[in-house]
């Protein structure tokens, strides 16, 4: 490498910088080597259309998925990644010898993924595993050093305060792919952390932007999965039907960020095209806009501190643009009271939050939770749990396992 990298962004950095100089070295050496973490998800296959538009400058060193062995195999016979990990051992024994393609080995388990993550032929990391099972490939990353492009907020939102020194004494660096933490990203580079009043994230609203209350009681896991404006996984859609996705993406943004939680604040926006504000001392409200499509901000955090052209869909104002905005009802999202909770809290609320709705969401798309029963569940046991300000990594797992089987009982009963 040309440089050494800095320490992650905090809000007093106006411009982050990442590596400056990786991007021009390693298009020299055939690209910079990618491993993208949870490839065949939402996050992961726009990562690799990224990959694949970027004319040789990202190049694909490793792909992992936990059981989707076809989608991680086809992915594989296109792309000729290095690895492939299959994290889930009796997944990866249905692989025939065969299955891979000349020059891509097979790699077992989540102890090979993380000695994998750290390889010097992997130059970023892009960390999109959903839930709470990103925390640990994530933690490798940063261990070894990398630039991770985070898709994955649990791990902020779980350990928020140790990921990000883990970051900084290790000199990774941690560059958001969520839409709305990388709008957050680009807008702070207009000014100080003194200069910052509020973080305004917007919210699409989801499917239940405009339901009643009383009307929530009876949605079906099939109502909520219909988003009106991004395709997502199942989990996350709905997340942002029940606005929990907001919820854990303002606890993210808390420790991301370095901000505390009375100046973080969201408003619903239906268009999905102003995908976060900062608003500063002198009035201005510097915002980001863009068509909702997350290669973007995968993009984004590839090529930081470069800007490239790219596959995302570009906004075309001769056809005329609305943007409403509105803020939200904390009656029918009541989940947004539990983020801003946790984020003021610090310690283990997060990770509690975070482990209850994971298990909550999972209940109710099995259906044997009322959809209005998720946020009522998570906001029990993040009330009932043993709350701890500054956990270890291993507290933190112990009332992740507590928080899911509390929602069990909970459900049973």
């Amino acid at each position: 490498m040309a440089s050494t990298p800095p320490p992650p962004f905090p809000a007093s950095a106006p411009v982050p910088h990442g590596r400056p100089d990786d991007t021009a070295s390693r298009s020299r050496e055939g690209g910079l080597g990618v491993a993208v973490l949870g490839s065949t998800g939402s996050i992961g296959t726009s990562t690799l259309e990224v990959i694949a538009a970027s004319a040789g400058l990202f190049r694909p060193h490793l792909f992992a998925a936990h059981t989707s062995v076809g989608p991680l195999l086809e992915q594989a016979r296109i792309h000729r990644p290095a690895w492939v990990v299959v994290t889930d051992p009796a997944a990866a024994a249905t692989i025939g010898a065969t299955a891979l393609p000349a020059g891509t080995q097979l790699a077992v388990g989540p102890e090979a993924l993380d000695d994998l993550v750290g390889a010097p032929e992997v130059d970023r990391v892009v960390s999109a595993i959903v839930g709470a099972a990103g925390l640990r490939s994530t933690v490798a990353a940063l261990e070894a050093g990398k630039t991770v492009a985070l898709a994955n907020k649990e791990t902020l939102v779980m350990a928020g305060p140790l990921v990000m020194r883990l970051a900084a004494e290790r000199g990774a660096v941690l560059l958001p792919v969520d839409s709305e933490h990388s709008a957050i990203h680009q807008a702070l580079r207009s000014g100080t952390a003194d200069e910052v009043v509020r973080v305004i994230l917007t919210a699409s609203g989801g499917p239940f932007r405009t339901a009643s209350r009383e009307s929530l009681e009876t949605v079906t896991p099939q109502e909520a999965l219909r988003h009106p404006t991004w395709s997502m996984g199942p989990k996350i859609t709905i997340d942002s039907a029940t606005m929990m996705n907001k919820a854990l993406e303002l606890i993210e943004a808390r420790w991301l960020f370095d901000l505390p939680a009375e100046k973080l604040a969201v408003v619903v926006h239906p268009q999905s095209v102003v995908h976060s504000m900062v608003e500063f001392v002198d009035g201005s409200v510097i915002a980001q806009l863009s068509p909702p499509d997350m290669k973007l901000p995968i993009q984004y955090a590839l090529s930081h501190p470069h800007r490239l052209d790219g596959p995302a869909r570009r906004l075309d104002f001769r056809l005329g643009l609305r943007l409403d905005f509105e803020p939200p009802d904390p009656v029918r999202f009541p989940s947004l009271r539990l983020g801003h909770e946790a984020a003021a809290r610090g310690g283990t609320a997060g990770a509690v939050l975070n482990a209850a709705n994971e298990e909550a969401v999972g209940a109710f798309l099995a259906g044997r939770m009322r959809f209005t029963g998720i946020a009522d569940v998570c906001a029990r046991v993040l009330e009932g749990h043993a709350y701890q300000a500054d956990p270890s990594l291993d507290d933190i797992r112990r009332l992740d396992a507590w928080a899911r089987q509390e929602v069990v009982t909970w459900v049973s009963s």
